[in-house]
């Protein structure tokens, strides 16, 4: 389809430009796109974080009646610390046909592109509003949305579709597994490794809480339903990071472990952690507290987010197909903020330009042709929008 507008690659040098890694502030970025949009006299609306370091950002461009088209999209990157970048990732740099730098493909180049269309939505009167809604901290656990989403109906009105520009290669998605994220932390009682009766380590239980973990994961693997469409069909669950202890003499005061699982939609995600959390309690902690009184295990949520639940023929499946052109939608396994949506009562499709397997990797890049189709594709939007008539 050919290379992307002049509009689409100044866009995404710019959005690239900012190093908007969820650990750090937004607001930069935040700020450059309010201008923008505020120059061409489109009303914007910020939702913060408590600290007032990071903002979403919510606009319309038409009747601010309650319906409509969301283009939604996440302003944060994950970081680049260790990884082995041939360029600088925060500089657009252009290796034959594609763009690479951190965001490009997750999820910058999505922005960008509805960014540049915005004078083409202004042309002429839209019977149908378009909103954008650009979030902050979705990399850890889309922490930034609902700060956004629970304005909606309230002081905002409520859009009728989410589009959520995440790296699909252009096709649509109508499912997707949730994320829940926790911290476990172990707490006994320090003293002379030579004398273990006399405190209470805390690695032995982390590891024995670990392996309970991993038994529920073979159990979740064993139970994959034979019709499931994800890859892989089953509620995966992963340890990230662990650390505890101090030297090899003492007993361990603190262990901490990070662990998370991605539910499919038919998991009980929250008796999952019920089941965990009371063998801590009722198992692992009584043990602990045999020679250590004080000792106690807190299990902490640091992140979740729904599942996509498949929902045919919705409003929002329709949609993409006309969009896109396809005859059928599909299944990611990674989480997006489609979920958050959709338990809002919007319905919800994503549908994006890349590749996920770019995401979160040293030179990220995105290929222009999927910029190019996600022109294309917003283009049909307009026109739609413009009439008023969606399919």
């Amino acid at each position: 389809m050919g290379a992307p507008s002049a509009a689409v690659l100044d866009l995404l040098d710019r959005l690239v430009g900012f190093d908007t890694v969820s650990a750090r502030s937004n607001l930069a970025l935040i700020r450059f796109v309010a201008e923008l949009l505020e120059q061409r006299g489109i009303p914007v609306r910020l939702t913060h974080h408590p600290s007032g370091e990071k903002a979403n950002l919510y606009a319309t461009i038409g009747s601010d009646e309650p319906g409509g088209i969301v283009l939604s999209g996440h302003t944060d990157v994950v970081p680049v610390d260790g990884q082995p970048w041939s360029s600088d990732p925060f500089q657009l740099s252009r290796r034959g046909t594609r763009l690479y730098g951190r965001g490009t493909t997750d999820m910058k180049g999505f922005i960008a592109v509805a960014l540049a269309l915005v004078p083409e939505m202004l042309a002429e009167p839209l019977a149908i509003p378009i909103h954008f809604a650009f979030s902050f901290d979705e990399e850890v656990g889309c922490a930034g949305v609902p700060h956004l989403l629970a304005e909606l109906g309230k002081e905002l009105p409520l859009p009728s579709i989410a589009l959520i520009g995440e790296p699909t290669e252009m096709r649509p998605v109508t499912a997707h597994k949730g994320i829940h994220g926790f911290v476990t932390t172990v707490r006994g009682r320090d003293g002379h490794s030579s004398a273990p009766q006399r405190g209470a380590g805390a690695i032995i239980p982390a590891a024995e809480a670990i392996a309970f973990l991993g038994r529920i994961a073979a159990e979740l693997k064993a139970a994959a339903p034979a019709d499931s469409p994800f890859d892989p069909p089953y509620t995966t669950l992963n340890i990230g990071t662990i650390a505890g202890g101090t030297a090899i003499n003492i007993l361990p005061r603190e262990c901490r472990f990070v662990w998370e699982f991605r539910p499919i939609p038919e998991t009980d995600a929250e008796g999952l952690v019920r089941r965990y959390e009371s063998h801590l309690r009722d198992e692992l902690l009584p043990r602990m507290r045999q020679t250590a009184p004080e000792a106690d295990i807190l299990n902490e949520r640091i992140c979740a987010a729904p599942p996509l639940r498949p929902d045919p023929h919705s409003a929002a499946e329709r949609l993409a197909r006309a969009l896109t052109g396809a005859n059928a939608s599909g299944t990611v396994a990674f989480a997006t903020e489609a979920g958050l949506f959709q338990q809002k009562g919007i319905s919800a499709v994503v549908c994006g330009p890349g590749s996920i397997a770019q995401a979160h990797q040293p030179d990220e890049f995105v290929e222009e042709d999927q910029l190019t189709q996600c022109e294309a594709m917003l283009r049909k939007l307009i026109a739609m929008a413009r009439r008023g008539v969606l399919p």
